[in-house]
């Protein structure tokens, strides 16, 4: 299977998608939302997820709910809980292994900066050249200053360097985070990028206009995890993405979801 064949698993037609990340419990484990991973991959799949970005645990040990849901199996480890100031990532997982889960792509994180780049974007070209071997669609999660690295990092011009360097050294997609003037990172990368939903908010309206700006602005998709199953009613927090998302539907509109 090639890489145009899998991406048609992530992707819909109108070239845009709604990622569910559900990798958090191999860092933090059982977190609330993610306790019963079975319970979870129910929920958001038959609330409208194209894709669910995951371990190679839920992958092997939940394969029947997953079904043909588009699938993105993380292969690096950042660093657990326990562990602070640590912004690079380890790679544990090969693209050989995800293959035979049935992936339908590959994500790792990278981005450029002191201390992180030199390992994070020689594990970035070195799996982009071994997804080229197998037709394997690679995600590059971006952030400048590695992985949760410091705030002061996120800049438009920081995340305009991150998404060009993802592009340029072999990855298919780009995950990151939103800052507003958005369209700048979206005009020089030519490749799609989704955004990140970071951390859990309680201030939804903020939160959906975030994406709906980057939607605007040339975001294709948003791959989002503890604002969807960390929810109470994940089913309607996907029902609004998928407005925003696949009928660009303006944020009040979406919104309503909410509440029907």
């Amino acid at each position: 299977m090639g890489k145009y064949k899998r991406l048609q698993h992530i992707l819909r037609p109108d070239g845009r998608t709604v990622i569910v990340a559900m990798d958090h419990g191999g860092t933090s484990g059982p977190m609330p939302g993610i306790v019963n991973p079975e319970i979870t991959l129910q929920q958001v799949i038959a609330g409208g997820a194209d894709a669910i970005l995951t371990t190679v645990g839920v992958a092997k040990n939940f394969e029947r709910v997953l079904g043909s849901t588009g699938l993105i199996i993380r292969l690096d480890f950042p660093a657990s809980d326990l562990v602070t100031g640590v912004y690079d990532c380890e790679l544990f997982i090969e693209v050989e292994e995800a293959v035979r889960l049935g992936a339908d792509a590959v994500i790792l994180s990278a981005g450029p900066g002191q201390g992180v780049e030199r390992k994070t974007l020689k594990n970035l070209s070195r799996v982009a050249q071994e997804c080229e071997r197998y037709g394997m669609p690679l995600i590059a999660e971006m952030y400048p200053g590695g992985f949760n690295g410091p705030a002061e990092m996120i800049t438009i011009d920081n995340l305009k360097l991150a998404a060009r360097i993802a592009a340029e050294w072999g990855a298919d997609m780009v995950k990151m985070p939103y800052r507003p003037g958005f369209a700048a990172v979206t005009a020089g990368c030519y490749i799609p990028i989704v955004v990140l939903g970071g951390a859990k908010t309680n201030n939804e309206e903020v939160f959906f206009t975030n994406i709906w700006d980057a939607l605007r602005n040339g975001a294709q998709g948003v791959a989002i995890g503890r604002n969807i199953w960390g929810h109470p009613q994940p089913a309607r927090v996907l029902k609004v993405l998928n407005a925003l998302v696949h009928e660009k539907a303006d944020v009040a509109a979406a919104m309503a979801h909410l509440v029907k």
